[in-house]
């Protein structure tokens, strides 16, 4: 089966914030710095980036969505520091000038991770630093445990993904592929994604797979993971579960940090 394309929802890329979806890349910036965002979708948090190296400082994020890349140039067009161009980072060309080459919640979408961060390794200058958050859903984490519907689409989702060679376990990969590229002093922290039913963003955050179901749902369904009635039920009992039973959802991610020698 051949590889799908995946666009990723634009409603959730824009309500992330630098400081509370990508921490180990803010403690990181400082002004001045030159930084690369790889999937930068709408440049929420490219447009954060952009903000802390300040004026002396310059930031570029690159996509291969191209719808995306307007709604990013359209929203933060007042920022001067602040450029957004079309690429896949499996064929950038290197310019070995970035202080920081970023990647946050991209390389779960790529089938080469190995070749996207060789390629990131050659946008950076010497002594510079690559910086890739990402997911390990197979570690996802609801409580209590969701209704039996969800549960067949998520494992559908997984199956999906896995088709295309999408990565399900990409974070627990990172320290390996980071020393295969040849980086040293690769470090990896757990910065998983907690929400629970007090926090003031529970609905919103844990609203993320009605989304998610809205948006690649067709896609599982053509490709035969799953019916569209299997679909509707999961996104009407997940609705109704998160209202009333769902406590706690975490989202396991990592972040992984190496220097180019």
């Amino acid at each position: 089966m051949p590889a799908q394309s995946h666009r990723s929802d634009p409603r959730i890329l824009g309500r992330r914030t630098l400081q509370r979806d990508h921490r180990c890349l803010a403690a990181l910036l400082r002004p001045g710095l030159w930084v690369l965002d790889i999937g930068c979708g709408t440049g929420a948090i490219t447009a954060g980036v952009a903000k802390a190296v300040g004026p002396q400082g310059r930031v570029l994020g690159i996509d291969r969505d191209q719808v995306l890349l307007e709604l990013a140039r359209t929203e933060h067009a007042p920022i001067p520091n602040l450029q957004f161009e079309y690429g896949d980072v499996t064929t950038l060309t290197p310019r070995a000038q970035f202080d920081i080459v970023n990647a946050a919640r991209t390389l779960q979408w790529i089938a080469e991770p190995a070749l996207a961060i060789s390629k990131m390794k050659q946008a950076a200058k010497p002594s510079g630093v690559l910086v890739v958050l990402d997911y390990n859903h197979t570690s996802n984490d609801w409580e209590p445990d969701p209704p039996g519907e969800f549960k067949l689409f998520y494992n559908a989702f997984l199956a999906w993904r896995s088709t295309n060679r999408w990565d399900n376990e990409m974070a627990d990969h990172l320290p390996d592929l980071f020393q295969s590229a040849g980086l040293v002093d690769v470090k990896s922290q757990a910065h998983d994604e907690v929400v629970g039913r007090r926090d003031l963003d529970f609905t919103e955050r844990a609203a993320l797979w009605l989304e998610v179901i809205e948006n690649v749902g067709g896609q599982l369904a053509a490709a035969g993971f799953c019916t569209k009635s299997e679909l509707n039920a999961a996104r009407e009992c997940y609705e109704s579960w998160v209202k009333t039973a769902l406590l706690k959802q975490t989202l396991a991610m990592r972040a992984v940090m190496g220097i180019v020698p």
